[in-house]
């Protein structure tokens, strides 16, 4: 069915390789509706169907957790996707292949039974950063700059209210790229170098390394050098007031963050760099805030 009600409710997702965390946000408070934390696990090698099925329930489930309608979605997905149309453009990556060249706004459309115009996709990094930006870190910043440490890097750029995704993680970077120097991949691909040993994910070296692992220690503060040699061009180039940082690997800040503030000290005297506050809510509240600038907003059909 359908209405001419509106409110100020959106159902928020933010899409990884392997989950989908959706969630309710109230759009004028900027915050998430207690309760309505939804997160389902993705086959990412799997069929369109499997994927996409998964996606919509995440959606629905968390509108049932609230139980109240709603009449906007926002998603948040990392690229390449054409935002505007919602359509995958992923393709090459080993993730999502399936999906390519589908039309996501139309499927949610259908499945949900909202209108195509009020689906607004964005890329994560963009959402991750504009989440902080008005609910967050960033908040108050002139200029903000945002990186996500995971597995690749994510960055964008926020300029009075107006955020951008960058795409640096393909940015030249040593002998390669940014991303093979900054990102999850780095952490296990340097430690199967130095001992020969396999790590599942960067908490298990961190865990080494607080235990006196010496290559794990090591290469912590090989990515500390890193990630202050990168931040610092980054900084220069946005003039920023103010750097965000999220993602997976934050979850270990403290094998890196206050080496890497005491580094970056003797390059700027009055940039501050910062944690992300809002944890995984970042992108959520982010993607929802895209609806912001719609001051249109036309009558559309309840959730179901």
């Amino acid at each position: 069915m359908s209405c001419s009600c509106k409110n100020n409710f959106v159902i928020s997702a933010d899409i990884s390789d392997s989950h989908i965390t959706a969630a309710i946000v109230d759009l004028n408070k900027k915050v998430i509706i207690d309760h309505t934390h939804t997160r389902l696990e993705v086959n990412f090698e799997g069929t369109s169907v499997e994927i996409l099925e998964t996606w919509a329930e995440a959606l629905k489930q968390a509108v049932r957790k609230f139980d109240f309608p709603v009449y906007l979605i926002a998603l948040a997905i990392s690229g390449p996707f054409d935002y505007e149309h919602g359509i995958s453009l992923i393709k090459g990556l080993h993730k999502y292949e399936a999906i390519y060249g589908l039309n996501i706004k139309r499927y949610l459309s259908e499945e949900l039974n909202v209108k195509p115009e009020n689906i607004l996709l964005r890329n994560d990094a963009e959402a991750f950063l504009h989440g902080e930006v008005v609910a967050g870190a960033g908040a108050g910043y002139r200029k903000v700059i945002g990186i996500t440490l995971g597995n690749s890097l994510g960055s964008a750029k926020s300029s009075l209210g107006v955020t951008k995704e960058l795409n640096l993680g393909i940015s030249k970077f040593n002998n390669s790229i940014v991303d093979d120097y900054l990102s999850i991949r780095f952490f296990i691909k340097r430690y199967f170098e130095l001992t020969g040993k396999s790590v599942p994910n960067v908490k298990a070296l961190a865990e080494i390394a607080e235990n006196g692992g010496k290559e794990a220690l090591l290469i912590f503060k090989v990515f500390t050098y890193n990630l202050c040699f990168f931040l610092k061009d980054f900084i220069n180039a946005e003039k920023a007031d103010v750097v965000v940082i999220g993602g997976n690997i934050t979850q270990v800040s403290r094998l890196f963050f206050k080496p890497l503030i005491d580094e970056m000290a003797g390059y700027f005297e009055d940039v501050e760099i910062k944690i992300a506050q809002l944890d995984k809510d970042s992108a959520l509240i982010g993607a929802a805030a895209a609806f912001d600038v719609r001051k249109d907003q036309s009558t559309v059909s309840v959730l179901i």
